[in-house]
């Protein structure tokens, strides 16, 4: 657990990147939804050369064939994973303050907790009380930040209500979307997972109850056996598609139909961050002809790629390896916390790069917290 926590602490040093040179490009004019979809597309280039320089152009090959058996899943997991994801990311620091959508953001140490209560997953009750310790954390050193901005403030400074219309509520859609595409790719490996378990299981049980037709047994079970929350693999190709019966909630229903992919590739974080970044290419297609804005500058689109670089194939491909790595709920809730980090890092780098003051007491006392609640993560995980 401590080497999971230490691997989410580093993406969200990378991650924290993404606040300082988003506000950056929207001070100098750059439109929102270029910072987020050149991103993207930068990221699946980059993603695309690193693969095929790792195991060749076949590897490529082979994803493209699992994104087209399964296209519908990762068409949806990449719009809400990456594309609603980074839309409210970017669109918030395009009218408010930095730190105004880091502090909102961060919400998702609370949200992913959620999102596994909603995916059916359970934890001890006091990985609740850990998550809302670095919440509470995360409150105090942007409470620090906005003090700070308040005794600076101008009468060009953005009205409260506007603030949280236009720079609150798209970060905190973004805190619910995040770690909901990110699960969804948990799901798929751990369905897997079941289904092959499943399946020895059964092989085992008909070898028991009958060890001399083994092979006529065993071939039964693999032609008839349906696990349960997977697909059946006559019909793997269409997501959308269930094969059980009716559960209790639509919720729930929507859960049973993610499927489980039989492929050793998915344990390779820098393949599924591939495909989902593929998956989220026709949610900015669609975005783009709604907003239809003007040409990006060169200045945003290195920019962009830098933020492609370091956020999303780095700290997206670590954050997902340790997420994967993760074998109960409350590891996966650990390495979710992590992402508390990223105002540390922002903090730290403003104060390195743009000769920012240290935090007052308050703010202090909020990283004091922050790493408090990481550290009885790593501890009990």
């Amino acid at each position: 657990m401590v080497k999971l926590i230490l691997l989410g602490l580093l993406a969200g040093a990378l991650f924290s990147s993404t606040f300082i040179l988003n506000e950056f490009m929207s001070s100098a004019g750059g439109h929102w939804f270029w910072s987020a979809s050149l991103r993207y597309l930068f990221m699946w280039l980059l993603l695309t050369a690193i693969i095929s320089m790792q195991h060749g152009f076949s590897r490529i090959k082979e994803l493209t064939a699992i994104f087209r058996a399964h296209w519908r899943f990762w068409c949806i997991t990449g719009s809400i994973g990456f594309g609603v994801f980074y839309t409210g990311i970017c669109y918030a620091g395009d009218h408010v303050a930095g730190w105004v959508v880091a502090a909102t953001f961060m919400f998702t140490v609370v949200t992913s907790l959620l999102v596994l209560v909603a995916f059916g997953q359970r934890f001890d009750k006091k990985f609740i009380i850990y998550a809302l310790l670095v919440f509470l954390g995360v409150v105090l050193v942007n409470v620090n930040e906005g003090l700070h901005a308040s005794s600076v403030a101008t009468a060009a400074s953005v009205p409260m209500a506007e603030m949280l219309l236009y720079g609150a509520l798209p970060a905190l859609v973004a805190a619910f979307s995040y770690p909901i595409g990110n699960q969804l790719v948990w799901q798929v490996s751990y369905n897997t997972r079941m289904q092959n378990a499943e399946r020895r299981k059964a092989q085992k049980s008909s070898l028991d109850q009958n060890p001399s037709t083994q092979s006529s047994d065993n071939q039964g079970s693999n032609q008839n056996h349906t696990p349960r929350n997977s697909y059946n693999n006559n019909i793997d190709s269409n997501p959308l598609l269930a094969t059980e019966a009716p559960v209790q909630s639509t919720l729930q229903n929507l859960i049973s139909r993610i499927p489980a992919i039989e492929t050793e590739l998915l344990q390779n974080a820098f393949n599924k961050v591939w495909l989902m970044t593929l998956g989220s290419l026709p949610f900015w297609l669609i975005l783009g002809i709604i907003v239809h804005p003007k040409a990006p500058s060169s200045s945003q689109m290195f920019n962009t790629l830098l933020v492609a670089l370091l956020a999303g194939v780095g700290a997206t491909s670590i954050f997902l390896y340790a997420r994967e790595r993760a074998e109960t709920s409350s590891e996966v809730a650990g390495v979710d916390s992590t992402q508390a980090s990223e105002v540390i890092f922002a903090l730290i780098g403003g104060i390195i790069l743009l000769n920012n003051v240290l935090p007052s007491a308050m703010g202090l006392i909020g990283i004091g917290l922050i790493m408090l609640g990481l550290v009885l993560f790593a501890k009990d995980g």
